[in-house]
């Protein structure tokens, strides 16, 4: 088991330490949370005594403390960068939620530092893990759908009507770029890599409609992939919550919403739906971490698709601000 420390312990901080145990301690064998830092301890005291986690306001607390093997960073995108570096150096595990930075360079001296240091460097997408993700690779690896041609996703949610000024996420410029893009749209990024290798070449239209914050609420983007496949992407950060994600090829298309929908029509025989069982991808996604972390198998998101990734998010934000020009993918 490594012991861990989380780093950012708001909503999504502590659903992660949630994800892997409780009060009467870790949910399996895999990983510990037992220290924490945040901004504002006062507002987590209870939570990290109801846990036995120590609390702290200072990084470099859990960078210099030697019981601590890994870090998981669940802090503003902007900080991700510099805070992988800072825990390689000291030789920790990382562990970095999504997007693993908003631009190529700074993804590229991340996973450098982190190859430097002989560290394990795990992105969080978690719907890697869904059970439904790993059938439809599989359906498409095994030329089950044909040719593939498309795939279109939409990822949306109402978190931006209730953000205020001060909340980081509602910063618009630094944070939260193309609005629902770094919250949302990177996970149906990852998804699409997933299944259909690296993209080459993107084009964005991303608008503020309603949201009183200085942030987009609506984006959708058009994406050229490497082998000739083509891709659409909507994010909305002022709807009610829909995810789903359609690939299409030319024996049929299958489609997955909220994670656990299947449907499919495949050859003209009738269109098939099939039921997943919930999945905690938290958890799991953090006990592969730890798996790899201590000598197992590799995590199952390549640091050279997390570099990628990054280099996607880059420049969608640069189509954007180009009013929708087509920018080529760095790398």
């Amino acid at each position: 088991m490594i012991n861990a420390a989380i780093v950012g312990l708001g909503r999504w901080g502590q659903k992660l330490v949630d994800s892997v145990q409780t009060a009467d301690g870790p949910k399996g064998d895999a990983i510990k949370v037992t220290r924490a830092v945040t901004r504002t301890p006062s507002k987590v005291e209870d939570y990290c005594k109801g846990l036995g986690i120590t609390l702290s306001d200072r990084y470099e607390d859990a960078l210099e403390d030697s019981s601590i093997d890994a870090v998981i960073l669940a802090t503003p995108h902007s900080q991700h960068a510099d805070q992988i570096v800072a825990a390689a150096a000291a030789g920790k595990q990382i562990f970095v939620e999504k997007p693993f930075t908003l631009n190529r360079a700074d993804a590229v001296r991340a996973a450098e530092a982190c190859a430097k240091a002989g560290v394990v460097c795990a992105l969080g997408h978690n719907r890697r893990f869904l059970p439904a993700m790993q059938e439809i690779r599989q359906m498409i690896d095994s030329d089950t759908l044909g040719q593939m041609l498309q795939v279109e996703a939409n990822f949306s949610g109402n978190g931006a009507l209730r953000y205020k000024a001060d909340m980081w996420r509602a910063n618009g410029a630094e944070e939260s770029p193309v609005g629902g893009m770094t919250g949302m749209g990177v996970h149906m990024i990852d998804s699409m890599v997933m299944m259909y290798g690296h993209i080459e070449a993107v084009r964005t239209v991303s608008k503020r409609q309603v949201v009183e914050v200085n942030m987009d609420d609506t984006s959708v983007i058009m994406l050229e992939f490497r082998n000739g496949r083509l891709g659409t992407l909507t994010t909305l950060a002022a709807t009610q919550p829909l995810w789903r994600i359609q690939f299409m090829g030319v024996k049929g298309w299958v489609q997955l919403s909220h994670h656990t929908k299947m449907e499919s029509l495949i050859d003209g025989v009738g269109r098939k739906q099939r039921d997943f069982d919930a999945t905690d991808i938290e958890r799991a996604e953090l006990e592969a971490f730890a798996a790899a972390a201590s000598g197992g198998a590799a995590y199952p998101l390549p640091v050279e698709d997390a570099v990628h990734n990054a280099a996607v998010l880059e420049a969608i934000i640069a189509s954007a601000k180009q009013n929708g020009e087509r920018v080529v993918v760095a790398g």
